[in-house]
C-alpha cells in the first residue's frame, strides 16, 4: 500500500482532532449533570447553579482553561427536535417601508398597485419591489413613481425627474436596507434574551430571518420579542366620563345596523367566561349596573328584566364590551372606558372602525387596548381612550428620544418597572406634557398597545421616567431589551414557527437512541457472520467512521437533529456498502488462484471505480438536499455528506492498513465461512430475457398509482398548503371526530363560520394531529396568541392535556417550499443525468439511470397516495418528505451504478459477447453485493421505522419503500431500458 505512513498519520491526527472537539460535549454535560444533583428537581435553582459557574473554569488542557460557556458553545448542538425549543422564520415587512418611504401617501393609483403586488406575491417567487413596479405600471402606465416618492427624507436620491427604474433601484437599496437593520436589531434582542446556543441568521435573497431559539418554553413571549417593532409613544388621553356617554351612541346605533342572529352567535362565549372574581364588582352584574347607569338612561326601564341572551342579541357593543363603572355605577376615573374578553378584541375593533361609528365619536379620540390582562386568568383586557391633539394625528411624544433603558425596582413597592432616559429634545418634550397633564393619565404605547397609563403628579424634569405596569421581572427586562435595542425601521412577522416541547425532545432522543443502538448491532453482527474476520476489520472502520461524524460535527458546529440522526444510520446501511464492494472483489480474486495479498490490492483497485461513483453520485443529491432544504431536513443533509466523505476514508484506508498489518504478521484473513462461502456465485438469472414481463409489472403499478393520484391526489402537509398544526397528548383515548366538532365552535372566522380542523390520531390513542388554517392569514402580530388561546378553550374541555410541537407555514412560505422542492428534484435528476454521461460517455447509461428514478420517484408517491388514511400512521407530503426522495434518489443510483460499472468492465473485457449476455452477466456477478446491501440498508431502516418514533416514521417509510424500489430498478428498470436503448441506436446505425 503507498503512502501507509502519510495515510496513518492523517488517521491517527484526524481521530485527535475529533477526540478534543467532542471533550467540550462531555465536559459541559458533566457540568450539568452536577447541577441537576446539586438542585435535586429545583429548575430555579438548576439553572442559578449554571449561571454562577457560567464563566468558571471547568476544563483544563495543559495552559489553555475554558468556562463552562466555552465549552458550552463548542459541544454538539442538539436540535429542537431532540432539545425542544422554538424555530421561527421572519419576514420583514417590505410592504410597511414603501409606505413610510412615500410617507404614506394617499395617491389612489400607489395604494392599488401595493394591493396587487401582494396578490401576486401569493404566486410569484419575485421580490416585492419588482412586483410593486410592474402592478404600478399595469395601473397607472404613465405614472411616475417620482411623485410619490419624491419626500423630504430621499430629495438627495431621487428628484422629480427620476425615472420609474431608478426610483424601484432606490427602493430597493431602502428596503435592502431595512432588513439589514432590522437583522441587527434581533440579533440584539436575542444576544439579550438568556437563551443558549441561539442562531439567527438571514436567508440571503429573501427579507426573512431565521431564529432557533433551543430550550425556551414561553413561545409567546418570544413572538412579543421578535415581532414587536419598538414603536414607542406617548399619548394624552380621555377620562372615561368623557367617553362613555359616546360609547352608548354607539351602541344604540349598531342596536340597529347589526343582525342580532350573528351577535348571538358571536357572544355565546362571552356569556359563559365572564369574569366573576376578576372584574370589579361594579361589572358582576352587568345588566342590573347599566339599568342604573344614566349615561344608559334609555335602557334603564326594561335591561333589568331582560334575560342574558336577551340583552346580548339588542346592544351589539355591550355584549362584548362591559363599561368601566364603580360600585355606585358610575364612570370609574382614568381613561379606561371598557373591558372585554380577549377573543372579542377584533369584534370591538371592528365595530369602533366602521365610518357610521367614527362619525359618532370624537374625532379626536383613539382606541388602544392593554398589553396586560386586567384579571389573574388573563382572558381580559381594558380598552383605553387616547386623544389627539397634534395636527398630524400622531402621539404628543415618540419614543425615538429614549437613549437607554433599563430593569429597576419599584422605591416603595419593590414591583420590577423600566427606567427611561430621553435626550435633551426628549427631556423638553416630556417636561412639557408632564406639567400639561398634571391630574390626567399619559398613556405610554408600545406598537400599539397600552403598557401604562399612570396619573401624573406634578411635573417631570431631567427627562428620566419609569414605565410601570405590574410586570413580572421577565415582562421588564424583555421591554428594556427592545427599547434598548431599537425600533425596527418595518415589522418582522412570523411565516413560519415550529415548536418542541421539552418531553417531545427528551422522547426523541430516547427513540432515536434506542434505533441507532439496535440499527448499530445488527449491523455489526450481520458483517461478522457474512465476512468472517473481514466482517470484523469492516466493523472496526465502522466505529471509527461514527466517531469521525460525530466528531466533524462538533467542529464545524453542525446542529444534530433527529433527521440527522436517520441520516447517520442511514449512512451505517450505506457505509457497509463500500466494504461489501471491496470484498466481493477479493473474494472474486481469491476463485480466481490469487493469492491472498494479490488478491486483496486487486480487489481494493478493481472496486476503486464502483465506489466512487456510488458515493460521488449519493454525495450529489445529499449537496442538492442542502442547498434546497431548511431546518431538519438540511441537519438530514450535513450528516449525510459527512457520512458518505469519512465512511469512503474508513472503507478504503482504515480496512486497509488493518489487513496489510496483518499479513505484515504472517497471521491469516478470511473473507467468509462455511455458510456464507460460494453464496451468489455461479448464478445464471435470465434477467434480460424477462425484462418484458417487469416492463408490464411496473406500468401496471404506475397506472394504479397515477389513478390514485388522478382521484384521490396526495396528503399535503402544512408545509405544503400553509397553515398550523399542533401534535396534543391527553390523559385518555380522544375520540377524533368529537374533538374536531369541539374546535370548530372556537375556530371561527370574522364572517361567523365555522373552520373545521382536520383531526387525525398521531401515535398511540390519545394522541392527535390537529390541522387548521384558522387566521393563518391574519396580519394581526397577535394572531399565533388568540388560536392557542382558542385551542386551548377546546382542549381543555377533553380534561388535562400537553401540546406536545407545533407548526405554522404560512401561505407565501408554503408556496416557496413547494416550488423548492420541485427545483430540488429536477436539478438532482439533472446533475445525476450529466454526471453519468460524463463518467460512461453513453447517454443510454443515463438515460437508463434517470428512467429508474423517475420510475422510483412515482412508485413512491403512489405508494403515499393509494395508502393514506388506511395505514395507521402519517403518509403527509412534506419538506421530509421531499428529503425522503431525495435520499431514495441517491440510493437508486448507487445500485444503478454498481451494475453498470460492471457492464462497462465486461464491455472492456468481453468486446465480441452479445450485449444481452454480456448485460445479464453484470447483474449476475453483482447480485451478492445489490443484496448485501439492500438488505442491511432495509433492516437498518425497518429498526428506525420500529422503533424511532412517530415523528419520523412516515419518513422512514418512504425510505424502506425507495429501498425495495430502488433495488428492484436497479436490477429490471436501468439496465434493461440502457440495453434496449443502446440495441436500438445500434440497429439504426447498421
Amino acid at each position: 500500500m503507498h503512502n501507509k505512513s502519510f495515510v496513518s498519520f492523517f488517521a491517527i491526527i484526524f481521530a485527535i482532532v475529533c477526540l478534543y472537539q467532542l471533550s467540550f460535549t462531555w465536559i459541559s454535560d458533566g457540568v450539568e449533570k452536577d447541577a441537576i444533583v446539586y438542585a435535586n428537581g429545583d429548575e430555579t435553582k438548576e439553572k442559578r447553579y449554571l449561571d454562577s459557574i457560567a464563566s468558571e473554569p471547568v476544563y483544563n488542557i495543559g495552559i489553555k482553561q475554558y468556562t463552562y460557556n466555552e465549552c458550552k458553545s463548542r459541544e454538539i448542538n442538539l436540535g429542537l427536535d431532540l432539545k425542544g425549543g422554538m424555530n421561527v422564520t421572519l419576514e420583514v415587512s417590505v410592504v410597511d417601508v414603501i409606505k413610510a418611504m412615500s410617507n404614506y401617501n394617499s395617491d389612489e393609483g400607489f395604494r392599488q398597485s401595493i394591493a396587487l403586488a401582494q396578490q401576486k406575491q401569493r404566486n410569484s417567487q419575485d421580490d416585492f419591489v419588482s412586483l410593486f413596479g410592474q402592478s404600478f405600471s399595469e395601473i397607472n402606465p404613465e405614472g411616475k413613481l417620482a411623485s410619490i416618492f419624491y419626500t423630504p427624507e430621499l430629495k438627495d436620491k431621487i428628484n422629480s425627474n427620476s425615472t420609474n427604474d431608478e426610483v424601484l433601484n432606490v427602493i430597493r437599496e431602502e428596503v435592502e436596507d431595512a432588513i439589514s437593520r432590522s437583522f441587527n436589531i434581533l440579533r440584539s434582542r436575542i444576544d439579550r434574551f438568556g437563551v443558549t446556543q441561539p442562531n439567527i441568521q438571514r436567508l440571503e435573497g429573501s427579507g426573512r430571518i431565521l431564529v432557533e431559539l433551543p430550550g425556551v418554553k414561553n413561545p409567546e413571549r418570544v413572538r412579543k420579542l421578535l415581532q414587536g417593532t419598538a414603536q414607542l409613544e406617548f399619548w394624552e388621553t380621555y377620562e372615561n366620563a368623557q367617553v362613555i356617554g359616546f360609547i352608548d351612541q354607539v351602541n344604540a346605533f349598531l342596536k340597529t345596523t347589526v343582525a342580532s342572529d350573528s351577535v348571538e352567535n358571536q357572544v355565546a362565549d362571552t356569556n359563559q367566561s365572564q369574569p366573576t372574581d376578576s372584574i370589579e364588582s361594579g361589572q358582576q352584574d352587568f345588566i342590573s349596573d347599566l339599568a342604573a347607569n344614566e349615561s344608559a338612561s334609555e335602557l334603564a326601564s326594561d335591561s333589568a328584566s331582560l334575560s342574558q341572551d336577551e340583552f346580548n342579541r339588542n346592544n351589539p357593543l355591550y355584549a362584548v364590551l362591559f363599561p368601566n363603572i364603580n360600585q355606585s355605577n358610575q364612570p370609574n376615573s382614568g381613561p379606561v372606558c371598557g373591558i372585554s374578553s380577549v377573543k372579542d378584541t377584533a369584534k370591538v375593533n371592528s365595530y369602533l372602525s366602521m365610518p357610521e361609528v367614527k362619525d359618532i365619536l370624537p374625532r379626536d379620540i383613539k382606541f388602544a387596548w392593554t398589553v396586560k390582562p386586567y384579571d389573574p386568568e388573563g382572558k381580559f383586557v381594558q380598552l383605553v381612550a387616547l386623544q389627539i391633539t397634534s395636527r398630524d394625528g400622531k402621539a404628543a411624544m415618540e419614543g425615538d428620544v429614549v437613549t437607554d433603558a433599563r430593569t429597576d425596582f419599584g422605591q416603595f413597592n419593590g414591583v420590577p418597572e423600566v427606567s427611561m432616559t430621553m435626550n435633551a429634545e426628549g427631556a423638553r418634550q416630556w417636561k412639557r406634557l408632564t406639567s400639561d397633564n398634571i391630574g390626567k393619565s399619559v398613556a405610554i404605547v408600545l406598537d400599539d398597545y397600552v403598557y401604562s397609563f399612570p396619573t401624573v403628579q406634578s411635573e417631570i424634569s431631567g427627562g428620566r421616567s419609569q414605565i410601570t405596569g405590574n410586570f413580572t421581572i421577565n415582562e421588564a427586562n424583555d421591554l428594556s431589551n427592545i427599547l434598548k435595542s431599537g425600533k425596527l425601521p418595518a415589522p418582522a412577522r412570523i411565516i413560519e414557527e415550529a415548536i418542541v416541547g421539552p418531553s417531545l425532545g427528551k422522547e426523541a432522543i430516547d427513540s432515536g437512541l434506542k434505533s441507532f443502538i439496535i440499527a448499530l448491532v445488527l449491523v455489526l453482527v450481520y458483517m461478522i457472520f457474512y465476512y468472517s474476520f473481514a466482517g470484523l476489520v469492516s466493523n472496526v472502520a465502522l466505529l471509527a467512521n461514527l466517531f469521525f461524524v460525530f466528531g466533524v460535527l462538533s467542529s464545524i458546529g453542525a446542529v444534530l437533529t433527529l433527521p440527522g440522526i436517520a441520516g447517520i444510520v442511514l449512512t451505517i446501511g450505506m457505509s457497509v456498502d463500500a466494504n461489501v464492494l471491496i470484498y466481493e472483489r477479493v473474494r472474486e480474486e481469491l476463485l480466481n488462484g490469487k493469492g491472498l495479498k494479490l488478491s486483496l490490492s486487486d480487489g481494493y483497485k478493481n472496486a476503486y471505480s464502483s465506489i466512487i461513483d456510488a458515493n460521488v453520485t449519493t454525495l450529489l443529491t445529499g449537496i442538492v438536499l442542502y442547498v434546497f432544504g431548511s431546518g431538519p431536513i438540511k441537519g438530514f443533509a450535513t450528516t449525510l455528506i459527512i457520512g458518505i466523505l469519512t465512511s469512503l476514508f474508513s472503507a478504503i484506508f482504515i480496512t486497509r492498513l488493518i489487513f496489510f498489518w496483518r499479513l505484515s504478521k504472517k497471521n491469516s484473513v478470511s473473507f467468509d465461512n462455511r455458510i456464507t462461502r460460494g453464496a451468489f456465485k455461479n448464478t445464471a438469472i435470465d434477467f434480460i430475457g424477462k425484462r418484458k414481463i417487469f416492463y408490464v409489472i411496473s406500468s401496471v403499478i404506475i397506472l394504479i398509482g397515477v389513478g390514485s393520484l388522478v382521484t384521490k391526489k396526495l396528503n399535503y402537509g402544512v408545509d405544503f398548503k400553509g397553515g398550523r398544526t399542533f401534535v396534543v397528548r391527553f390523559d385518555s383515548t380522544i375520540e377524533n371526530e368529537s374533538l374536531r366538532n369541539t374546535l370548530s365552535d372556537f375556530f371561527v372566522d370574522d364572517d361567523g363560520l365555522k373552520m373545521f380542523p382536520e383531526v387525525k390520531t398521531f401515535g398511540d390513542d390519545n394522541q392527535v394531529k390537529i390541522t387548521t388554517k384558522y387566521l393563518i392569514e391574519s396580519q394581526d402580530l397577535n394572531a399565533d396568541d388568540l388560536v392557542m388561546n382558542q385551542l386551548s378553550e377546546g382542549l381543555s374541555q377533553y380534561g388535562d392535556f400537553e401540546v406536545m410541537s407545533s407548526q405554522k407555514v404560512g401561505p407565501t412560505i408554503a408556496d416557496d417550499i413547494k416550488v423548492s422542492a420541485l427545483w430540488s428534484i429536477i436539478f438532482s435528476l439533472l446533475i445525476i443525468f450529466i454526471y453519468i454521461l460524463i463518467r460512461f460517455r453513453k447517454w443510454q447509461f443515463s438515460l437508463g439511470a434517470v428512467a429508474a428514478v423517475f420510475h422510483d420517484v412515482l412508485i413512491v408517491l403512489s405508494i403515499f397516495s393509494i395508502f393514506y388514511g388506511i395505514l395507521p400512521f402519517s403518509l403527509e407530503i412534506d419538506q421530509a418528505f421531499i428529503a425522503a426522495l431525495l435520499t431514495i434518489i441517491g440510493y437508486s443510483l448507487n445500485d444503478t451504478v454498481v451494475v453498470f460499472d460492471r457492464i462497462r468492465e465486461h464491455m472492456g473485457l468481453f468486446k465480441k459477447k452479445d450485449f444481452n449476455e454480456l448485460v445479464n452477466n453484470a447483474l449476475n456477478s453483482t447480485l451478492s453485493r445489490t443484496v448485501n446491501t439492500s438488505l442491511t440498508t432495509f433492516f437498518v431502516l425497518l429498526i428506525i421505522f420500529l422503533f424511532g418514533g412517530e415523528v419520523i416514521r412516515g419518513f422512514m417509510f418512504a425510505l424502506l419503500v425507495g429501498v425495495v424500489v430502488g433495488t428492484y430498478s436497479s436490477l429490471f428498470v436501468a439496465s434493461p431500458i440502457m440495453l434496449d436503448s443502446t440495441n436500438k441506436s445500434k440497429k439504426k446505425e447498421k
